[in-house]
């Protein structure tokens, strides 16, 4: 009796094609490169203001710009995803990015190296919501999960490895030698990446809003620089009781006026121009509950998050006095930790869905904070507080950005991870500012009542601390109202008339 002949298995229907896997695997080779360019001058601009000549106040602004960039770049991202192809879109970020590195590495002076940063930060600000849309629109809903832990390793590690690796170069080697090291990664993530990456949306001809632009720019730009500076200056690395001292600096009560004030007048033109389908940044997101919910987590451990990063070496540095290295290499096991832990939490959403997830990973941020807020004298009890609060956030990234993009329409995607972007750049600066604003104004009590500045870093730490753990104890609460997206478990409902009506305008 003959035998048949072998048959190949059939493909899961769910399995990505390989054009589509490559696709995905070059978007996240590229923004790990420009989130760990992020982090990677955090320990040096001390040896830059040494080399230039610069003072503190003038030197903060390598960061401050960049973060500034971004925030003002990220909301028209919705409308570039929609007006150019990804391929277009693509050549954008990392030529912008590619460009920046060579001024930054090339720069005799500040004012070039300025030009660098917020050149740098434009094409940055563009990668992030070009790959959460590109995988939303590629993967399949039931391998979501997976693919956003991966993306989650790349927000997760690249920013615990910066400071780590700008630490050991530049302890062999000057400031310049960091962008020096970074531009042939971008430059050959830049041509490969041209001849590899396929269009997988189309061009339209929509036209920008100049005025939304305008808007865009005057709002979230002035608003992210109130909020870092709001507590005059302590979250820059100055002396924190120094900067409770003069209260709120003037610039910084007026850019948050400006900011609120042009948001207000964004908003109202963005709803105009949702009649006419042609919004720069379409806010009709948040008529999905999942979305809405999902952000407003979002926002509250996006700025717990940040304030401990920002006060932690603030602690370990003044307080403990461990050098920059020493406080990098301590961050390192938690940010490698949760980008580990990544890919499983993905697997794991497409099976169990996110409330499974977030409710233990809320609880263990709150853990981990907690032990932090008791700002213990050994070191390696704050390591084991940060690895417990980073392995928390590993089952609370991954779900959240999944739920929130999951809920949308397909032609919402590139709006929606514009606005998860911008999101995480206000709620962090917002929440950076809280907690350097509560520690410094507690640290020059201390020293008005007879104290030490040391004694007061301390004390503000502990306070600010623990009203950071005290607001992830809410988000427990908020999670247990978060839902599974209907096709994220396999059964797609039929679109409704608002899901149609995006669909038909795509």
């Amino acid at each position: 009796m003959p035998h048949s002949p072998a048959t190949a298995p059939a493909p899961r229907a769910d399995a990505l094609a390989p054009r589509d896997r490559s696709v995905i695997i070059l978007l996240l080779i590229s923004a790990f490169v420009v989130i760990l360019n992020e982090t990677i001058l955090s320990v040096a601009l001390p040896p830059i203001m040494d080399d230039l000549g610069l003072a503190e106040t003038t030197a903060q602004w390598l960061t401050t710009g960049f973060m500034l960039t971004m925030a003002v770049v990220i909301p028209t991202t919705g409308y570039l995803m929609g007006r150019f192809s990804t391929r277009q879109v693509f050549a954008i970020a990392m030529t912008t990015f590619t460009l920046g590195t060579l001024i930054c590495a090339l720069s005799p002076s500040f004012l070039p190296l300025l030009i660098g940063r917020i050149v740098q930060a434009s094409g940055t600000a563009v990668m992030m919501p070009l790959l959460m849309t590109t995988v939303m629109n590629l993967v399949p809903p039931s391998r979501r999960g997976q693919v956003m832990g991966n993306i989650s390793i790349v927000i997760s590690v690249a920013p615990a490895l910066g400071p780590t690796i700008s630490g050991l170069i530049l302890s062999v080697a000057p400031w310049r030698a960091l962008f020096v090291l970074v531009l042939p990664i971008a430059i050959a993530a830049l041509l490969f990446g041209l001849r590899r990456i396929e269009n997988v949306n189309e061009a339209s001809d929509q036209p920008a809003d100049p005025l939304s632009v305008v808007l865009a720019g005057l709002g979230f730009g002035p608003l992210v620089y109130g909020l870092t500076g709001i507590s005059g200056g302590g979250g820059h690395g100055g002396d924190a009781a120094d900067a409770a001292s003069g209260g709120a600096p003037t610039a910084a009560v007026i850019c948050l006026v400006v900011g609120v004030l042009s948001l207000g007048l964004f908003v109202g033109r963005q709803l105009s121009l949702q009649r006419q389908e042609r919004p720069l940044l379409d806010l009709r997101t948040f008529s999905s509950r999942s979305f809405t919910i999902a952000v407003v987590l979002m926002v509250v451990m996006m700025g717990a998050m940040f304030g401990v990063v920002v006060l932690l070496p603030i602690f370990l540095q003044k307080v403990l006095e461990l050098s920059t290295l020493s406080v990098g290499l301590m961050m390192l096991p938690g940010g490698l930790a949760m980008g580990l832990l990544a890919p499983l939490v993905g697997r794991l959403f497409d099976r169990v869905g996110p409330r499974p997830l977030l409710v233990p990973g809320l609880a263990a941020v709150v853990v981990g904070i907690g032990i932090m807020s008791r700002v213990p004298d050994q070191p390696w009890l704050i390591v084991v507080g940060h690895v417990i609060m980073s392995l928390g956030l590993a089952f609370v990234f991954t779900p959240l950005m999944t739920t929130a993009m999951g809920s949308l329409p397909r032609a919402r995607y590139g709006h929606g991870s514009a606005i998860v972007g911008t999101v995480q750049q206000v709620a962090g600066a917002a929440g950076a500012a809280l907690l350097v604003s509560i520690m410094s104004r507690i640290a020059a009590g201390t020293v008005e009542s007879g104290g030490s500045t040391l004694e007061g870093i301390s004390a503000g730490t502990s306070v600010a601390f623990t009203l950071s753990a005290a607001l992830g104890l809410v988000t427990v609460v908020i999670a247990l109202f978060v839902r599974r997206n209907p096709e994220e478990a396999g059964h797609e409902p039929a679109p409704g008339p608002e899901v149609q009506g995006a669909d038909a305008a795509e």
